[in-house]
This record gives structure tokens, C-alpha cells and sequence, in this order.
């Protein structure tokens, strides 16, 4: 892909989630699909939708006419700072979100089948780029995007999330697949069933994917007697749209508790928060964020990290920042007093990695002490150049420290850093030894040992410190999306769609070639609606005598309680437009 002036600031390793935008590869088919559902909700969504959508749509440059090309959207996106990338289905949480923290919005690149045209767990196209890009033309509701994409790349997921991620991913690429089998369907839908009703508290992650469900995806705002859609699931959702405003649906003022509740993706959704305006958004979000590791550090923050088991970050006291997968740590009076990675491991500060400490040199793991030392009230990191003298933390000096909790570390210091106001973030011994009553935590044989510096943890998160840390941060999905190829009669078919396309822009309809297509089309595709109310649009606008025949047609369709609705409404729009 070509990188705009907003992409080109995406780190390297989000890279590998973006693919070319297959545009050659839509059918005719998958446009008159991309018409039929815009059309319809661009007339529903004028009564219904929050103003900012419909000025979106024309700031974002998208039409009813085609599906877009990534590299127009980009063009037009520039002007209010965001750009749009390609990727292939669901991506991983964090990464999702650290995009839209570079506010960048990842647009799947495939477009729901026809048997999908109402609703599709699958990310598609018509849900990213008609869904969620006309509202960040909002500036309150973009900064809120931005900020969410933020905090959530940094929260801290299990394995629970790992494995629902993965099995949404299945399901979708399943209900998306024509060849797919009802059991296999309903087998991934078991599983995710099973999984999101597991005992056991929520993540970091689980939580702020519940923000973002019920705000980004399927948010309202305005009163809850009278609110609007804003929510991208909402807006890309014909049979959504219309039947979210419904009594019904319970309506709930939207508050922190949203993080609490989960949803469903295979099915409409009971009930819907209100948000007074899109201020709230940020207000809770920042509330939100006052809960997480991030912002709260401590033995709880760390042991989140632990039980992730995947790359995460703790930041000490100092500023000094640990990279790496966490594997133990030892407290003393709810107090973490050492800590262990079991992975190559990155020190940095400042989200700049530390020179000569990348994870060439603690590829195995890295560990250290945390707090004061046992009997002085002062901590190592505000201690003055004689404070460090009279406690023997001086370089050339071999000393022993014992600290808080039990931890002792003896050995030869050799040198040290400081941060740009002269604290000391990390010492360097050699010869150590590093002990916890009877267990030896650091050999003298394995090296130098390297001791960061802080009384205790200020914040953890999801990720590295210096993304430059590290090669590989996420993992793509070995579940693959599936590329529908169509037989040689289906092919036939998109032809007779882009036959009656393109005769709606041609200076003389060619009666007796729109004829032939209605008169194949009723042989080898009798219940192919979409096709029958484009061909009546033609007939229709331009008056030609066929139009009775399809019309009748279409009449016995709509018997197929499957397509009734569609036609109907298909008509409405022919007929008033």
C-alpha cells in the first residue's frame, strides 16, 4: 500500500496486518449489494441517525453508488486527520486498537454475501467504511476513538480473551463461507457460547471491548425517550437500524457498569446505551481508565501481566520500564519485592529503549528487587551522591544490600544510569549474587546483573515500552478468511448485474438486451431478488413496458418470508425515490 502522512507513522509491526484492498475482486453482485444497503439506510438513517452521520458521509466521500477504493477514502480522510487500511477479517484486539490510536481505521476488506445483506457477524466493508468512518468526521467523537484506541492497545488481555477472539474470528469466516455446514456453524457458535459464559472476572481487555461494543459499535445518543444512532453495528445494519429505536429494546444511560456487560455478537442486542452527548464518552472512558494497571502499577498490576502470559510492561518509580512475558513475582505484606520474566527481555525509559539493554542482552529473562531497603526510611532513587556513599552505592565498591521483604544483593557495582535529573534508575554489579532466603535468584556465573531501580510499580500494561524492542508483538491468526470462488453459472450471473448497471448510465436502454437478461435470470435464477429489483429500477425509471413482468415477479417473491421485507422495502425506494 501507499502511506499517507497518517500512516507512515504506524510502527512496523502493525504493518503485517495490512493487505491491498482487492477491489478487481468485488463482484457485480457485491455492488448491487453495497447500493441496496446503502440506499435503504441512507433513507431510514435521516430520521434516525445522529446529524454527524449524514455530514460524514459526505466529508468522507463515500457514495451509494460503488463500493469505495481505500486510496480515495485516504485522500478525503487526510483532511481530518485519519486515515483507512485494509486488513484481512478480525485482527487482535490490541492491535485493533492501536490503530485506531494512531487513528488509523482498519476497513475489512471483504463485502457480506447476499445471503448476509440484513446483518453479518463478519467485519465487512459497509460496516467499516459506512459505519464507522462518516462519524469520526465528529472531532469530540474522533478524539474519543483515538483515546479509546489508546488506553485499550495497552490493556492487559488473559488467554480467556485469546481464545474468543480466535473462535469469533472462525465464526465469522464460517457464516460468511457458502459452503460452510450448519453443524460446523453451530458448533463455533457453541464454543463461544461456552466461553463467554466461563466463570471467572473479566480482563482489562474484555472490559474496554465492552466500552467499545456498546459506544463505538452499538451506541445511541440523545434521550432515552428519543435517542439517535451513532454506533457504527447500528448505522451498517439494515435490520438493526430499524429495530434497535423498538420499545423493546431496553434503553440504558450510559455509564462505567458497561463494562460489565457482555454481548453478543451472533444475534440483535436486548438492550442499548444512551449517551447525553459524545462528551460522555471521554468522561468515561478516563474514568475507566483510572481502574487499570496502567494507571494503578502495584502486585495486582503485575500479577495481571503474569496471568495474560503474554508481553506486557511494568514501569517503576523511577520512570525505568521492564519489557518482557512475566513469570513470577514475590511479595512480602501485599508488597511485590522481586519479579522475574522467563522471555527476552528490553529495559527502557521513557518508551525509549535503554542503550546496550535490548533483548540481546537479556535474552532468557530478566529479574530485580522492588522497595526500600530494610531498616533505611530512604528510597535508593532519593538518595543524594552521600546518602549512596555512607550506604556503600558507590561504583567499585563491592557492597551487600538487603532490602525490605528479604531479597539480597551482593556483589561489585560497576557502574550505573541516571535519568536527566541525576536519579539513579539502574546498577550494574558484578560478581552477584541475588538471594531469597534459601534460592539463589541470580548466580555470579550467569554475568553481570543489571538492578532497576524503584520503591515500587507505578503502572503495567499490555505491549511493549519501545515497540523498536522488539521483532514479532503480534500474532496473525492461522484461521484464514475464505476467498469464494464462483462457478462458471455464477459468473454468468454478476455478468447479467453489471449488464443492468451499466445500462442504467447508458444514453438508450437496450430493451431487447435487458429482456434477455430478465428472461435468464427468471430461468436459471428465479429467487435472485436483488437482481430483479435492480432490473425494475431500470424498467422503472425509464418506463419500459417490462416493468409489469418483473414487478408480478418480485409480488411472488415476497411470499418467501426470507426476501418479503428486502423487496418491499427494495420497491419503496425505486418507487419514491
Amino acid at each position: 500500500m501507499q502511506f499517507n502522512s497518517v500512516t507512515q507513522k504506524l510502527p512496523k509491526h502493525l504493518h503485517k496486518f495490512i493487505v491491498q484492498q482487492p477491489y478487481e475482486a468485488y463482484t457485480a453482485q457485491n455492488q448491487a449489494v453495497w447500493r441496496y444497503v446503502m440506499r435503504l439506510n441512507n433513507r431510514v438513517l435521516k430520521q434516525i441517525a445522529h446529524k454527524s452521520y449524514s455530514n460524514g458521509l459526505k466529508k468522507t466521500g463515500i457514495t451509494e453508488d460503488r463500493i469505495p477504493k481505500m486510496e480515495g477514502m485516504n485522500r478525503i480522510l487526510k483532511d481530518i486527520g485519519w486515515a483507512a487500511v485494509a486488513v484481512d477479517g478480525f485482527i487482535p484486539p490490541n492491535a485493533f486498537m492501536e490503530f485506531q490510536a494512531y487513528n488509523v481505521l482498519v476497513i475489512s476488506s471483504d463485502i457480506r454475501t447476499l445471503e448476509h445483506i440484513n446483518y453479518t457477524p463478519a467485519p465487512d466493508i459497509i460496516h467499516e467504511a459506512a459505519g464507522h468512518a462518516p462519524i469520526i468526521a465528529n472531532p469530540e467523537y474522533s478524539e474519543y476513538l483515538r483515546r479509546l484506541g489508546e488506553i485499550g492497545s495497552k490493556a492487559i488481555s488473559s488467554p480467556k480473551d485469546d481464545a474468543i477472539y480466535e473462535a469469533i474470528r472462525l465464526l465469522s469466516i464460517l457464516k460468511e463461507n457458502p459452503n460452510s455446514t450448519k453443524a460446523s456453524i453451530s458448533e463455533a457458535t457453541n464454543t463461544i457460547y461456552k466461553l463467554q459464559t466461563e466463570r471467572g472476572g473479566l480482563s482489562e481487555m474484555a472490559k474496554i471491548k465492552n466500552l467499545h461494543w456498546w459506544t463505538v459499535e452499538y451506541g445511541l445518543i440523545g434521550t432515552l425517550e428519543n435517542p439517535k444512532l451513532y454506533g457504527a453495528g447500528l448505522l451498517s445494519s439494515i435490520e438493526e437500524s430499524q429495530l434497535c429505536l423498538k420499545e423493546d429494546v431496553k434503553k440504558i444511560p450510559y455509564s462505567i457498569e458497561a463494562a460489565e456487560m457482555n454481548f453478543d455478537i451472533t444475534t440483535t442486542q436486548p438492550q442499548l446505551f444512551v449517551i447525553p452527548n459524545f462528551a460522555k464518552l471521554s468522561f468515561v472512558l478516563e474514568k475507566f481508565a483510572n481502574t487499570m494497571a496502567i494507571r494503578t502499577g502495584g502486585l495486582e498490576g503485575l500479577n495481571k501481566l503474569i496471568a495474560s502470559g503474554k508481553l506486557g510492561t511494568i514501569e517503576l518509580s523511577t520512570g525505568i520500564q521492564i519489557s518482557g512475558v512475566f513469570s513470577t513475582v514475590l511479595d512480602a505484606k501485599q508488597k511485590p519485592i522481586y519479579f522475574q520474566t522467563t522471555s527476552p527481555t528490553a529495559l527502557s525509559f521513557e518508551g525509549t529503549e535503554l542503550i546496550g539493554h535490548g533483548t540481546e542482552h537479556h535474552p532468557t529473562g530478566y529479574g530485580s528487587t522492588l522497595g526500600k531497603l530494610e531498616g533505611i526510611n530512604i528510597a535508593i532513587e532519593d538518595m543524594s551522591p552521600k546518602d549512596l556513599e555512607v550506604y556503600g552505592i558507590i561504583e567499585g565498591k563491592t557492597t551487600r544490600l538487603l532490602f525490605e521483604g528479604g531479597v539480597k544483593v551482593e556483589g561489585k557495582i560497576i557502574t550505573g544510569k541516571r535519568d536527566l535529573q541525576g536519579k539513579i534508575i539502574l546498577i550494574t554489579f558484578k560478581d552477584c549474587k541475588v538471594s531469597y532466603n534459601e534460592d539463589v535468584l541470580f548466580d555470579p556465573s550467569w554475568g553481570v546483573y543489571d538492578m532497576a531501580i524503584g520503591k515500587h510499580i507505578s503502572s503495567a500494561f499490555a505491549g511493549p515500552a519501545d515497540p523498536n524492542s522488539f521483532e514479532d508483538i503480534y500474532s496473525i491468526s492461522k484461521t484464514k478468511t475464505v476467498k469464494i470462488e464462483y462457478s462458471k453459472e455464477e459468473q454468468r450471473l454478476h455478468q447479467w448485474y453489471e449488464i443492468v448497471k451499466n445500462q442504467s448510465t447508458a444514453t438508450a436502454v437496450d430493451i431487447e438486451l435487458i429482456s434477455k437478461v430478465f428472461s435468464k435470470t427468471l430461468t436459471a435464477y428465479p429467487s435472485e431478488w436483488l437482481l430483479f429489483l435492480e432490473l425494475y429500477d431500470l424498467a422503472y425509471t425509464n418506463d419500459l413496458s417490462l416493468k409489469n413482468e418483473i414487478y408480478e415477479h418480485l409480488q411472488k417473491l415476497k411470499q418467501n418470508n426470507l426476501y418479503s421485507k428486502l423487496i418491499t422495502d427494495g420497491l419503496e425506494l425505486i418507487i419514491k425515490t
